[in-house]
């Protein structure tokens, strides 16, 4: 289960707060919004979009959903989910580094922006993340984990024609 990181009392547990249709969206219909989240669920790694220091920055991430939420494992070494805890943010991914071969499969990309808390998830969670990388930056890997709770979603696809 999700939990927000500790308080001064401990640590609270927390379910969801909302079905997984909760999506306020940009998509068209509740099937797209389900689309939405199978395509993020089909790659590993998207590119979080947050606000340091009041300058716009990317930082790469690794993704679940869970509940109905976007749950990103980082670097807590590089600080960067301080500066999103508390905060909206965007999360993307798409699949345009993995087209089919012959470039007649569809691309699509996904967005889902809303508030961003760091959590702490249970170990069976933690471990459909599975092995993370050994060193980032030359550090240790030191995972810390953020729920995004999508209140906007969107969906672009390209279609290609298979006619020449």
């Amino acid at each position: 289960m999700l939990s927000p990181r500790p308080s001064g009392t401990g640590t609270a547990e927390r379910g969801p707060s909302g079905s997984t249709g909760s999506f306020s969206s940009s998509v068209a219909s509740v099937a797209d919004k389900l689309r939405a989240i199978e395509l993020l669920a089909s790659v590993r790694y998207g590119r979080l979009a947050m606000s340091m220091r009041a300058l716009p920055f990317l930082a790469v991430a690794r993704h679940l959903v869970i509940e109905g939420r976007v749950v990103l494992r980082m670097h807590r070494g590089l600080g960067f989910h301080e500066s999103c805890d508390g905060s909206v943010v965007a999360y993307g991914a798409d699949n345009f580094n993995s087209p089919a071969p012959g470039g007649v499969e569809d691309l699509w990309s996904v967005q889902f922006t809303g508030p961003a808390e760091i959590v702490h998830l249970a170990s069976d969670q933690r471990k459909r993340f599975g092995a993370g990388p050994a060193e980032v930056n030359g550090e240790h890997f030191d995972p810390v984990y953020l729920r995004l709770d999508p209140h906007l979603a969107h969906m672009h696809t390209l279609t290609f024609d298979a006619s020449p």
